[in-house]
């Protein structure tokens, strides 16, 4: 990574203009750290999950800050004293990217002759197990009750689809994007999404992106306009769901046969969006406001700054220590370890606010900043952040290397670092437990998969040169 004379006054100049119309030296931190972050995280691989990802979990510390400067409107979080909160959680974003470039270093990657296959499935076997792994993705989910000890395993087996879908999407748009059976794809995901329980429209769209990134040219108006769409549409779709989550849910829970009926659950959600759109502008400011809200998890952990340590002591470490142990003691292995602490329950007792948690089958986002916080306080709380940010690093930088076959790589790197990094207002047991997770459980069979085509490969080829049927050699999933 080399940083130009001329990219450092630019990015100083941006960020001093954004504080200067925002009036506001923290909007100018919040543009500055982005900035910093997204040069960290630059790749010469045409992978830009590490840059996504980082944007995204940036974007939730600091979107009140942007949708202010843009609108001039506030959201809640305003009425407390935020900064203190927005100050760590920024400072939280620098140490995971100085974090991950260390890695990134640390982890030399090799460049050496060995080949690496651009494709290492057919389009048809794609395909075959993309339709697969959709129909048989609700029964995948519905073992998590069944089997409460498998859990890590069965959650990671359904991301899995996800890299399965972005490997359709990335044969999609190879070597020349056909737009039409993208957006078919595509459609057909966000209305699975829509009709969760939770909002799954997200990652399609951001899989789609990424997959249309690996081939961007910025001289290609097409390539540009399919960026825009997708970010127009993913803003538009998280108004909307905002807006009709609550009914909808409510539907879900008391409606006889709705949650098993996807077909009810449309009808429903097509119900409330026709009712959305039919809203004037003040309901999609509304819905605007609501959005920006929900994805700026600062309100909570600034009332927890207020009370800690004032009023309550720093945990010297206690949540971290105990993340840390539900991760090494599996419950398959520990099928009687405790649960974990919610985070509701974190809000209530460092926040004081009385929030909603599992009696009323929810949670509400406490984030490993906060966390970080209350177990050590400024500035010991950005050392583990730096840690978790240094093994990303080192883990991107070894799959990356060692499975050679293209599409693998990118699959599995896509999914995997998206998931285990994107999302700021996540506990430190949800993402150490997460990116664990993907690595032994996908990243290993995936490394295991990559090796076995190399070597039928290899077997292929040293049929064809000495002159035997290729048909008797080995060859790649077709």
């Amino acid at each position: 990574m080399q940083l130009s004379l001329i990219e450092a006054a630019i990015g100083l100049g941006v960020s001093a203009f954004a504080g200067f119309v925002a009036n506001d030296v923290q909007t100018a931190a919040a543009v500055l750290v982005l900035l910093i972050g997204l040069k960290l995280l630059a790749t010469d691989d045409r992978m830009y999950v590490l840059q996504a990802a980082y944007a995204f979990h940036w974007l939730e510390t600091s979107i009140g800050l942007i949708y202010r400067l843009l609108t001039g409107r506030e959201v809640p979080t305003f009425d407390v004293d935020y900064r203190p909160a927005v100050w760590i959680s920024l400072g939280c974003c620098l140490a995971l990217a100085i974090g991950i470039r260390a890695g990134l270093t640390l982890i030399k990657r090799r460049d050496d002759d060995a080949p690496r296959p651009e494709f290492a499935m057919s389009m048809g076997f794609v395909v075959s197990a993309y339709v697969v792994a959709t129909v048989f993705e609700s029964s995948l989910i519905s073992l998590q009750e069944m089997y409460p000890s498998l859990r890590q395993i069965i959650v990671t087996a359904d991301t899995a689809r996800l890299g399965i879908l972005f490997l359709l999407f990335r044969r999609l748009v190879w070597p020349v994007p056909r737009w039409t059976v993208i957006a078919v794809v595509l459609t057909a995901e966000i209305a699975l999404g829509l009709t969760g329980f939770f909002a799954g429209f997200r990652e399609p769209l951001v899989l789609a992106a990424l997959a249309i990134m690996e081939i961007f040219d910025r001289r290609n108006v097409r390539h540009w306009a399919a960026l825009a769409v997708a970010g127009v549409f993913a803003t538009g779709l998280g108004m909307l769901w905002m807006s009709v989550r609550s009914e909808y849910r409510s539907n879900y829970v008391t409606l006889d046969n709705f949650e098993v009926s996807r077909q009810r659950r449309f009808e429903n959600i097509e119900s409330l969006s026709r009712q959305w759109l039919r809203g004037d502008s003040t309901v999609m400011w509304e819905s605007a406001d609501k959005l920006v809200d929900r994805m700026w998890p600062v309100y909570y952990p600034a009332l927890a700054m207020q009370r800690v340590p004032d009023l309550i002591e720093h945990s010297h470490g206690e949540i971290l220590v105990t993340a840390l142990t539900h991760l090494v003691t599996p419950r398959i292995i520990f099928p009687d370890k405790p649960m974990l602490q919610s985070d509701s329950e974190k809000v209530r007792k460092y926040s004081g606010v009385m929030v909603a948690g599992l009696e009323q089958n929810t949670t509400i986002a406490f984030g490993y900043a906060s966390e970080a916080y209350v177990d050590f306080g400024v500035p010991l709380m950005f050392l583990p952040v730096l840690v978790f940010g240094l093994i990303v690093g080192g883990l991107y930088a070894y799959f990356s290397t060692t499975i050679r076959h293209r599409d693998l790589c990118v699959a599995f790197t896509t999914v995997t670092f998206w998931t285990s990094i994107y999302l700021f207002e996540r506990s430190w047991a949800m993402m150490l437990g997460s990116t664990l997770g993907m690595v032994i459980y996908l990243g290993l069979p995936t490394v295991l998969l990559d090796r076995v085509l190399l070597m039928r490969e290899a077997g292929r080829r040293r049929t064809d040169a000495h002159g035997l049927d290729p048909a008797e050699g080995a060859s790649y999933l077709n």
